[in-house]
């Protein structure tokens, strides 16, 4: 396969898959103990393909050259080994690197000490019938909302995926690991962005509803323009690997599996970004790459307020 075809089937170009697997095999290895076993980096090459491509396992499992019920046994052997490298891939911000960190998201919007931007987006699912309710998120589709937080270069530093469609936002960042995180880190004076379906917190900063001052308007423009990183990110996370994407129908597997799979998704996305792996896609009916990301909109409800002391500072001493 040429290097492009090897990018545009596996979102990762021929040297980083080779280290992948060679990082995965000592997990994989087992599998080909048996004489009908199938070879690691197959393993790795099928699973890939199948994150990238949203299709029937049916379909991936023929292109492999194995069978379904195998292909569904690979599946679930890669995503466990994926897994277990899960702090190499999805890692917060080090004190060490938030100098650089707060720097790249100012020349986004020119809002001081910022280290991310938060969000939450919903990954269609099929849930099973008694618990349908519980995943129907308010745009009536069950699905899973996936709370991910992110750098300014689209790196992805945290991701929690295990809460369903209906839970608001708020609620699953309350029970996330980022308020502790955040506030070992509040010594740094370092905070997060988020939407107004967040309440304002000393380490995270929301929007103002009804800016009344020019300076007041001018910090949303910035907010708003700084935080759109966090949507980009959820449009190119979705187009690089399709099983995420509404247009390839919805996950029908057990939660704890859907998980498995965003989190997965989310570690390849962070590896394509660190190695610098192009987004490509087929090519269009003109011939040239489409590399087109569909916008993320955001599901915004208000929040009540927490804490408003620091957004005042940060609005009075930046943007009078």
């Amino acid at each position: 396969m040429e290097e492009r075809h090897v990018i545009v089937t596996y979102r990762l170009d021929r040297a980083t898959i080779h280290e992948l697997c060679a990082q995965l095999e000592p997990d994989l290895m087992s599998a080909i103990r048996h004489p009908t076993g199938i070879p690691p980096l197959v393993q790795v090459l099928s699973v890939l393909h199948f994150l990238e491509s949203g299709s029937f396992q049916t379909t991936v499992a023929k292109a492999s050259g194995m069978s379904q019920p195998m292909f569904s046994q690979v599946l679930s052997r890669v995503l466990s080994a994926l897994l277990k490298q899960m702090r190499n891939y999805i890692v917060v911000p080090q004190v060490e690197d938030l100098p650089t960190v707060k720097d790249d998201f100012y020349a986004l919007g020119h809002i001081p000490n910022i280290i991310g931007a938060t969000d939450g987006t919903h990954v269609a699912y099929v849930p099973h019938r008694r618990s349908e309710q519980v995943y129907r998120n308010r745009k009536s589709y069950h699905s899973m909302n996936v709370q991910m937080v992110c750098l300014a270069d689209q790196y992805i530093s945290h991701v929690n995926a295990k809460f369903p469609g209906s839970v608001h936002d708020a609620y699953i960042l309350r029970n996330s690991s980022i308020p502790y995180v955040m506030g070992q880190l509040q010594r740094h004076r370092v905070c997060l962005l988020g939407d107004s379906g967040y309440p304002n917190l000393s380490w995270l900063l929301t929007p103002m509803r009804n800016p009344r001052t020019r300076a007041e308007e001018r910090y949303n423009e910035a907010h708003g323009q700084t935080r759109s990183i966090i949507e980009r990110t959820f449009g190119l996370l979705k187009a690089r690997f399709r099983c995420l994407h509404m247009t390839c129908g919805s996950l029908f597997y057990s939660p704890k599996k859907v998980c498995q799979i965003i989190v997965a998704c989310c570690m390849r996305h962070n590896l394509a970004l660190r190695r610098q792996v192009p987004f490509l896609q087929e090519d269009g009916p003109e011939g040239g790459v489409v590399a087109a990301v569909e916008p993320v909109v955001s599901e915004e409800e208000e929040a009540e307020e927490e804490d408003i002391d620091n957004r005042n500072t940060v609005i009075y001493q930046y943007f009078q």
